[in-house]
């Protein structure tokens, strides 16, 4: 971590700079069982085009992000200079979730790129070789105000996680982070989390899935969490991320393991800039939640109130080992594994 970052006044500007080196990821999500089948690809042209470095002495790496307020310390470091200072120029390729970016880490069309620690876990029992580089993104660990929240409306019979069982609840995508989380929270409270019938609704069709009454409570994030709970009345329920472990590291930030042998000084490079970037962000909430104009359509009023991630710049090892203990106990992965060993570390 270092203390002596500073906004240089040459990057403010660099916002623009930022947007023209965005490329949107239109192609369909692709299954992570069918990132199998891309593993043996190899590297492809993105390596080549990596090694071969910049016109300006800087090494082209590719990241493939999600436009949420996880990745914002990414889009910090780039705007403030942080991966130009560790060698990189830096081209984000924006996607809609990590069935998508993990396929294309794989197959080499990414260098790095984020994803939940809960797809990582289901890619890992999948036999997909990837090297965690960096955190992304953890929950604050306040059980009464975190960034994730099961949300009911008044009336519904629902005052505690425990009221869930009998109950729909909405999640993004089933077997993953979000009812993992729920059917802790919902067993810690001495509830029934095998009577919880779990809904897949994108996050965007939530509120009004929730407001008409389709569902009866929903597991949502920012954008559509706080004006759920400000302008619709929705109730928290849970905030189950921060229930399931104050300290949990809710993505990372990886690299396949074939790309960080071949590159060991790019992906060293990329796992300093990252740590750093983590720290910048962590240090410069005004500027972080500036740094949403840049891949997101949020609200400026919204980017002030709503409820920001922890970036921590090293992982809690133990709260991911926890979550793949959980995923593993309600079948999501098949076995637990060694969590510490996924990790980057420089030799």
């Amino acid at each position: 971590m270092r203390d002596d970052i500073q906004l240089r006044p040459s990057l403010t500007s660099s916002k623009e700079n930022t947007l023209r080196k965005i490329r949107i990821l239109a192609a369909p999500a692709v299954l992570l069982t069918g990132a199998l089948a891309l593993a043996a690809c190899g590297g492809g042209d993105a390596d080549a085009d990596a090694d071969e470095g910049g016109g300006d002495g800087l090494t082209p790496i590719t990241v493939g992000l999600i436009p949420i307020g996880d990745t914002a310390p990414a889009w910090l470091g780039e705007e403030v200079g942080i991966f130009e200072e560790h060698g990189l120029d830096v081209t984000f390729q924006v996607a809609q979730g990590g069935a998508a970016v993990i396929p294309a880490i794989i197959s080499g069309e990414y260098q790095f790129g984020f994803s939940n620690t809960t797809s990582l876990l289901i890619a890992e029992s999948q036999g997909l070789a990837l090297t965690w580089m960096a955190p992304a993104a953890s929950t604050t660990g306040d059980t009464s105000a975190d960034f994730s929240a099961v949300l009911t409306m008044p009336g519904s019979g629902i005052e505690g996680p425990e009221d869930l069982a009998g109950h729909t609840v909405a999640v993004n995508t089933l077997n993953n982070i979000g009812d993992t989380t729920v059917r802790a929270a919902v067993d810690a409270a001495g509830g029934d989390a095998d009577a919880v019938e779990f809904v897949e609704l994108g996050f965007p069709d939530m509120p009004a899935a929730l407001t008409s009454g389709q569902v009866d409570a929903a597991w949502v994030l920012d954008p559509f969490m706080t004006p759920l709970i400000e302008d619709d009345g929705a109730i928290p329920v849970t905030y189950p991320y921060a229930e399931t472990d104050p300290e949990l590291n809710v993505a990372a930030y990886v690299a396949s393991d074939q790309y960080v042998a071949d590159n060991p000084e790019i992906a060293q490079a990329f796992a300093e800039a990252m740590q750093e970037s983590l720290a910048y962000a962590e240090e410069h909430e005004d500027e972080a939640r500036a740094v949403l104009d840049s891949f997101t359509e949020i609200d400026p009023e919204l980017q002030q109130t709503m409820v920001l991630p922890r970036w921590p710049d090293e992982f809690s090892i133990d709260s991911v080992q926890h979550l793949a203990e959980l995923a593993a106990g309600q079948g999501v992965i098949d076995s637990v594994p060694d969590v510490a060993s996924l990790i980057y570390t420089t030799e």
